[in-house]
């Protein structure tokens, strides 16, 4: 190879690597200002709030209220008594050029006058590079379920729920094995169910949906389905 040859290929790999460590330049920014974001919101920083985002950012909270940046920088610090400390964890940031996603949780920790309370929070940011500065544009936020925790019921108490129930076509078997509920939808196999208190179940793994019975005379005649969605109410058959 001759000596234009090897310069160019070493220019080629340079502009590569200058490229590269851009790249990785940008993704530490981004990384580094999304764990300010979450610090300021914690700490009610307005300021550093609002230098941090977009003129026209469109920022949605855990309770779907839109914030402008105004709002932000508007953000006051949290009454005495109260500490609130937000974690990342679960971070994943895809790179687009001037455009960066970021997905994560945030882990509150929250002090309050001796009390002490926890929650994660879901959250997607999108950030843009504009005039050399990276801004969030976007940011949307949802509150991560609680699995709740399962109590334990006499074994005859477990057969109070178990029977056959239909809903609009539906049919819903429960089952006890043991000291255990198991229920199946239209013949599929059987999960578990828990009991969060008397005649309230859920399934593990999904923390959004519950099952309501209800009774006549202290007999369990049927349970609703509530989630979000709506509620369904299946009947004992």
């Amino acid at each position: 190879m001759s000596k234009a040859g090897k310069s160019s290929v070493a220019l080629s790999l340079l502009v590569f690597l200058l490229s590269a460590h851009a790249a990785e330049s940008d993704r530490a920014i981004v990384e580094r200002q999304s764990r300010e974001l979450s610090d300021a919101s914690a700490a009610g920083d307005g300021k550093t709030l609002g230098t941090l985002v977009d003129d026209r950012v469109i920022f949605m909270n855990e309770t779907g209220e839109i914030a402008t940046k105004k709002d932000l920088a508007d953000s006051t610090p949290p009454p005495a008594g109260v500490v609130n400390k937000l974690v990342q964890s679960d971070v994943r940031i895809e790179m687009h050029g001037d455009t960066a996603v970021t997905s994560f949780t945030d882990n509150l920790t929250q002090h309050a006058n001796g009390a002490v309370r926890t929650a994660s929070f879901l959250s997607t940011e999108v950030w843009h590079k504009k005039d050399g500065r990276w801004l969030l544009v976007s940011s949307q936020t949802m509150t991560k379920p609680k699995e709740p925790e399962a109590t334990t019921l006499k074994p005859a108490e477990l057969d109070d729920y178990v029977g056959t129930y239909s809903a609009n076509g539906i049919s819903v078997r429960i089952e006890r094995k043991d000291a255990a509920l198991a229920s199946s939808t239209n013949g599929a196999e059987a999960t578990k169910l828990d009991i969060e208190a008397r005649d309230v179940a859920f399934t593990p793994g999904q923390p959004r949906l519950r099952r309501v019975f209800i009774r006549d005379g202290g007999k369990v005649t049927g349970f609703l389905s509530i989630r979000e969605s709506g509620d369904v109410f299946f009947k004992r058959t």
